[in-house]
């Protein structure tokens, strides 16, 4: 499983290590996300893809075992591997959505992302501004100070951005919002793409005072107002990122 935040330190083009199993279930998960293996094909052949990835049976095998699990793929007697339909896909796995990062841009996805994002993110401020500690708020103040610090490194800006949205998960009460990490991280990557590979740093300012509105609505206890500035702050990530979609 992918740790949070490894989606978006990998934007810069910086590729992390792998072991054989986890390059092997890497290649052939983004090739079903980005359609290489079409929904309903049947996968090569082991022995074909042990030679193309030089890895034993028992190395293929595992890393079959894993994308079944994920709902990418299905092995059957007598036919092979074959590829699932997208609707078998497990959507709310972190790797089965990095991986559509890497697949052609589609506004309707990208769209639908921020539309789970804005069904629950909104509810949870509004909790945490009830029940926020001043341990939470430090946290929440530390991360915005890192973003206002990283102005001349949008990566290490988009990192901080995201860390600062999982204290806010982390601190309201509903478990399902943990489960969004992966959402969050890829709309994150999503709107911060483009503007990492180009280094524009000057974009980066128009993410700096929607999430400096939210904590200062949470600090106040605000619920009402935390909820508008998190559905203000998820619109603007969505608008973002289907520009940077076309």
């Amino acid at each position: 499983m992918s740790e949070p935040g490894s989606l978006l330190r990998s934007l810069s083009g910086r590729k992390t290590a792998r072991n054989f199993h986890s390059h092997v279930i890497h290649e052939l998960g983004t090739g079903v996300i980005t359609g290489q293996f079409a929904a309903g094909s049947v996968l090569p052949s082991d022995a074909e893809l042990m030679d193309r990835f030089e890895v034993s049976r028992t190395v293929l095998r595992e890393a079959i075992k894993t994308l079944e699990a994920k709902g990418l793929v299905e092995a059957r007697p007598k036919v092979g591997t074959k590829v699932a339909k997208r609707n078998r896909w497990n959507l709310f796995d972190p790797q089965v959505l990095a991986w559509h990062l890497h697949a052609a841009p589609d506004t309707a996805f990208i769209s639908g992302l921020h539309d789970v994002r804005m069904s629950l993110e909104p509810l949870g401020a509004r909790e945490v501004a009830t029940t926020r500690t001043g341990e939470q708020v430090r946290l929440m103040h530390y991360w915005l100070r890192q973003m206002e610090l990283s102005m001349g490194e949008p990566q290490s800006f988009c990192l901080a951005d995201f860390e600062l949205h999982r204290i806010v998960a982390d601190a309201s009460r509903n478990p399902f919002l943990h489960a969004l990490y992966g959402v969050i991280e890829l709309a994150h990557a999503f709107a911060y793409l483009k503007i990492v590979e180009r280094g524009d740093l000057d974009a980066l300012g128009g993410f700096l005072d929607p999430h400096r509105n939210l904590v200062r609505q949470i600090e106040r206890c605000d619920g009402d107002g935390a909820y508008e500035a998190m559905q203000a702050l998820i619109l603007y990530d969505q608008i973002e990122a289907l520009r940077a979609a076309v």
